[in-house]
């Protein structure tokens, strides 16, 4: 079962949890005192860069009847639509930028290139995912309704093959975040109110009709003779934009270290156990200043969930004091290469498609899942935590899961 009491998962008194939201509290703090111009100049180039590709592309592609033009243009677009999803239209709807008081990017006005439209993903994301990160039940980007992500979820014969359904949500991503604000389980469920639902599904097709006529109608239209391979273009543009979008968000939310919770954690949790939650219910990877800004800042996931509207330039300043926090708290700061994470995640996704009695680990003791029943499972382990004497340093939840790996 996923984790039902955190600080005895995390090796935390309920005095460290606290001084440890208090800390949180002023990192926080730190960054809104300190936003100001550099920020303004970097979502400010940000958007120019991003707007830059796009006319390039749609530039470009005005001879892509001919091959390099094709895959200049693509790339330019590919490129352009994750600036737009994931640094710009992710992190502006998040209200990272509402600070500077700028109509044109401000989370009330911004309208990403998604079909699934900004109002919808407020809530779905911003409020449902944010709030209960990884609640098994409540959060439904546990497994986004179609994948089992942890053995809390019930196993049934249709899992078998979810190999097949991650392949087709990667490719269709996009189509995914706007089936995912529909909220498909609850109405396959039967558990929905019939009039919003109908409101949310008008809001969607609106927007899809939008983005189909953008990108499939009048682009490929304008570019004339040129508008078959103008319209692959697109096509494929869109399927790079999905790719990313899909790698960037699993490898920051599924790999091993990514903990689930259930309900019963949260009915008391306070600010400071949200603030835990969010740190062990997330993972990282490693990047260089490119691929940060390509991923938008999400290959500091843990940051991002602690803090979702503090400007994304800011993460890697705050992912310092972070690890120093781990460090202090004897606390894991999951993270990895790219690929690494994302070959956690595969492998996940391919076993967990196979009933329980077919996995060697328990379900509270295995990669994907755990609680802190992991913990009286090895015997004895319990009593070797709190604060060394000799030391005065803490040995918590990194110390433990060092002890089990050994």
């Amino acid at each position: 079962m996923a984790i039902t009491d955190i600080k005895e998962y995390s090796h935390l008194t309920e005095a460290d949890v606290e001084a440890l939201g208090a800390e949180l509290d002023a990192i926080r703090a730190d960054i809104e005192e300190s936003r100001g111009a550099r920020d303004a100049r970097y979502i400010d180039r940000a958007i120019k860069l991003q707007r830059s590709l796009a006319i390039a592309g749609r530039v470009v592609l005005f001879g892509s009847r001919k091959r390099p033009a094709w895959l200049l243009g693509t790339a330019l677009m590919g490129a352009a639509k994750i600036i737009e999803n994931m640094e710009l239209g992710h992190n502006v709807i998040h209200g990272q930028w509402d600070w500077m008081n700028d109509p044109e990017i401000h989370s009330s006005n911004w309208e990403w290139d998604n079909t699934c439209p900004s109002s919808g993903w407020k809530h779905s994301h911003n409020y449902v995912h944010h709030k209960f990160t990884n609640i098994v039940g409540l959060d439904s980007d546990v497994g986004y309704g179609i994948l089992r992500m942890t053995r809390d979820q019930k196993w049934s014969p249709v899992y078998l093959a979810q190999p097949f359904y991650n392949v087709l949500l990667a490719l269709l991503f996009e189509w995914g975040v706007a089936l995912h604000h529909l909220d498909v389980e609850s109405i396959r469920r039967g558990d929905y109110d019939r009039a919003e639902t109908l409101r949310n599904a008008k809001e969607v097709g609106r927007k899809i009709a939008r983005q189909v006529g953008k990108d499939y109608v009048v682009f490929p239209a304008l570019t004339g003779p040129a508008w078959k391979s103008t319209l692959t273009a697109n096509i494929t543009a869109n399927v790079i934009r999905n790719l990313w979008a899909y790698g960037v968000i699993f490898c920051g939310h599924f790999p091993d270290g990514a903990e689930k919770f259930t309900e019963e954690e949260f009915d008391q949790e306070t600010k400071a156990e949200w603030y835990l939650r969010q740190m062990l219910g997330s993972a990282n990877f490693h990047a260089g200043p490119v691929l940060a800004f390509m991923s938008g800042n999400l290959c500091y996931q843990i940051e991002h969930h602690a803090f979702p509207d503090l400007p994304s330039n800011r993460y890697a300043e705050i992912g310092v004091k972070m690890r120093a926090l781990c460090d202090k708290y004897d606390l894991p700061y999951t993270t990895g290469s790219l690929p690494h994470q994302y070959g956690l995640t595969l492998r996940t996704i391919f076993k967990l498609a196979l009933p329980n009695r077919f996995l060697s680990a328990s379900a509270d003791d295995a990669p994907e899942t755990a609680s802190e029943l992991r913990f009286r499972i090895r015997g004895g382990m319990k009593e070797v935590f709190g604060v060394d004497p000799a030391t005065g340093k803490r040995r918590g939840l990194r110390t433990a899961l060092a002890m089990i790996r050994n």
